[in-house]
């Protein structure tokens, strides 16, 4: 539970950097950051559809987000870089690889051992042991996903359509308008 914690710290700051920096592209870096460190707090909390959810929307909203930065503000990286700045870069990369490994190497759960086996009054099983009786469909995937958890199902499927017909709209390299215009 400790790991938890500290994801929810990095998300922490990794939101005061993002409203705090004055350059717009670490500013996206740093949303980013919170977007994936969201995701992974929605794992912990064992709810791997909105985390998906939440990669999925994340994903596309650096896109336009970079796209609507790199419009804006070009930056430049030059070949002088700061010693400091460098060191202190690997360093924390280094660090937060170091911590991905122990916090995959001392999990509980065994990779691919089911986790919803350990918890007997779990709504995976309710949906197993009478899912068929409830809602009389002989899939019970279609049944857990149309019967049991229809809003759910619907409320991602619309956070996701939305999310993708907003990177459409943004992203399409000629606007209505420009189509109107006569070429010159």
């Amino acid at each position: 539970m400790t790991i938890f914690y500290v994801l929810l710290v990095f998300v922490l700051i990794a939101a005061v950097i993002a409203i705090e920096t004055k350059n717009l592209l670490s500013s996206v870096i740093c949303i980013g950051a919170v977007g994936f460190g969201a995701s992974l707090l929605f794992l912990f909390l064992r709810a791997p559809d909105i985390a998906i959810t939440q990669i999925v929307v994340e994903i596309l909203g650096l896109i336009i987000l970079i796209r609507a930065t790199i419009a804006r503000d070009l930056t430049f990286i030059g070949g002088d870089r700061e010693f400091f700045g460098m060191v202190v870069s690997v360093v924390v990369i280094i660090a937060i690889s170091l911590v991905g490994v122990v916090v995959l190497t001392t999990l509980p759960v065994v990779f691919g051992d089911p986790v919803f086996a350990e918890v007997p009054n779990a709504a995976s099983q309710t949906y197993l042991s009478e899912g068929l009786r409830d809602t009389g469909a002989a899939n019970i995937v279609a049944a857990v996903i149309l019967d049991y958890r229809a809003y759910d199902t619907l409320g991602e499927a619309t956070v996701l359509f939305t999310s993708i017909i907003g990177a459409t709209v943004i992203l399409r390299k000629k606007t209505k308008k420009l189509l109107e215009e006569p070429d010159l």
